[in-house]
């Protein structure tokens, strides 16, 4: 009766537990995997037995077929090597059949020619089911151990090599569990950009504080040159720090696809992502027959920089529209649906025109009328709507270039968003959210009380306007932000009208 080495796979950010059995039949010599395995999963056969025989160990001559179980759910990756060759090294009685270790730990890992173990991907999101699951003890490869100690209360276990996790079964050699010296908060923002060295830009600076503070949609509208991508790309250094539970939330979906460095094993500041326009529909929202996260999700409690906005297809603009509304990002296939978290500042950035001088005061526009109307309906009406924030970025005079610049520095505007951000902490303390965007129609009514002088504002701005249903909530969170960063309980008519101004008016 074959006994059962227990190991874990993934789908998309979800792990599921497998059971790897091995049964060794004395009849003509083949090595079979069955259980619904992928194409890197059945090549394990070739590296599991070069493994086995160069630790110089007995392969098995005989028929040996191993079951992944269950057998209905897909079992992708190549971290099944390791806990196949052990239940084959079990079956031959390499090591013990019973040990109540096979039990509470969990197995994972890819195996070289010469028996060295080499890491994995998502190995994050296996030992959180570790845990979830009650499991003891993970053993992975050397290079996964710090990426694994983002979960604690479990052990894990680094493995070197196949002869070394023997000597630990049988107990001659016993691997002692990591434990990580990594400091989270030990790896600081380097960036060259700062809101100080940015010249003029006011209005804007101003708008951009308000967007990182409640983590509102911002598009920036302007000629070639104003200062756009300047902006857009300071924007992180007034961003705050992310808390342990983002840390995990992030650092998860890049070890998925294996994105994690081995010096920083952790993402520990706000992912800044900015693709370019000629990526495609899969690149940016996720996919593929086995579907991975995008870019979408990569900037997921970050920033999703769209510079050329315009310039994306519109089909791929499109699918901004329901992680915009929801978060995530859900990717159907014939098999399998997976859903991905995807929460993320949109910060987009447009000319006004083809040739970008529409408008401008000392360079004709060359682009007719219908050029013109073509370029700016790329960006469709309802994606438009989901963007809070509105801003004309016009060009510098050259007095302000030349002008000793006082403008608060990075770090002094990052306090103050700090500020603004733990007050929200401290409001959604049981909303399971983060920022004021995050806020949904029960938190509006709770939260944005419209004070009686601003009603009158509010309902000439939607009949002069023709405001959606879904701006007058946005506007609502605005306005709330706007009241955070000047640590004021109730809304005002102020605020809102600050908020106003931001919207896109037709």
């Amino acid at each position: 009766m074959p006994n059962k080495i227990l190991s874990a796979s993934s789908l998309g950010l979800n792990s599921f537990l497998v059971e790897v059995e091995a049964d060794i039949q004395r009849t003509t010599h083949k090595f079979i995997i069955v259980g619904l395995a992928d194409t890197a999963v059945q090549e394990a056969k070739e590296r599991v037995k070069a493994a086995i025989l160069n630790s110089n160990l007995k392969f098995p001559r005989t028929r040996t077929v191993i079951n992944l179980a269950p057998a209905n759910l897909k079992k992708v990756g190549n971290g099944f090597d390791l806990p196949i060759a052990l239940s084959i090294l079990q079956r031959k009685k390499i090591i013990p059949f019973e040990n109540k270790l096979y039990q509470k730990s969990l197995f994972v890992g890819e195996l070289s020619f010469d028996g060295n173990l080499r890491p994995i991907n998502n190995i994050i999101s296996i030992c959180l089911f570790a845990k979830e699951n009650n499991f003891q003890n993970v053993f992975l490869p050397e290079e996964n151990k710090q990426e694994a100690c983002a979960i604690s209360k479990i052990n894990i276990l680094p493995v070197q090599n196949l002869n070394q996790i023997i000597k630990h079964i049988k107990g001659k050699e016993i691997i002692k569990p990591y434990q990580s010296k990594t400091n989270k908060n030990s790896i600081s923002l380097n960036n060259e950009y700062d809101f100080s060295l940015i010249r003029g830009q006011i209005h804007a600076k101003r708008a951009l504080m308000i967007a990182a503070a409640g983590g509102h949609n911002a598009l920036m509208n302007g000629s070639p040159g104003s200062g756009k991508t300047l902006l857009a790309r300071s924007l992180p250094t007034i961003l705050p720090n992310l808390s342990d539970k983002e840390i995990l939330e992030v650092s998860r979906i890049y070890s998925s696809i294996g994105l994690l460095s081995k010096n920083h094993p952790l993402i520990t500041i706000r992912p800044f992502r900015s693709p370019h326009h000629s990526s495609s529909l899969a690149s940016l929202v996720g996919g593929g027959s086995i579907p991975r996260p995008g870019e979408v999700s990569l900037a997921h409690r970050g920033i999703l920089f769209l510079d050329e906005m315009p310039e994306f297809p519109k089909k791929t603009l499109e699918t901004l529209r329901q992680p915009l509304e929801d978060g995530q990002i859900t990717i159907a296939r014939a098999q399998i649906t997976l859903q991905f978290p995807a929460r993320f500042i949109l910060i987009g950035a447009q000319n006004p025109c083809p040739c970008g001088y529409y408008g401008d005061e000392h360079k004709k526009c060359t682009c007719t009328n219908m050029q013109i109307k073509n370029y700016n309906q790329k960006i469709s009406g309802p994606l438009l709507d989901r963007i809070d924030i509105h801003l004309t970025i016009n060009r510098i005079k050259y007095k302000e270039l030349e002008k000793n610049s006082n403008a608060e520095t990075s770090a002094d505007i990052r306090k103050k968003v700090t500020q603004a951000r733990k007050i929200q902490n401290k409001r959604f303390i049981k909303e399971n959210i983060f920022t004021n965007s995050e806020m949904n129609l029960r938190n509006i009514k709770k939260y944005c009380q419209i004070p009686k002088e601003a009603k009158n504002l509010l309902k000439q701005a939607m009949q002069t306007y023709h405001l959606s249903a879904r701006a007058y909530f946005r506007l609502l969170k605005v306005s709330r932000t706007i009241a955070d960063l000047e640590n004021s309980t109730d809304l005002k008519t102020e605020h809102i009208a600050e908020a106003l101004q931001y919207r896109k008016i037709e």
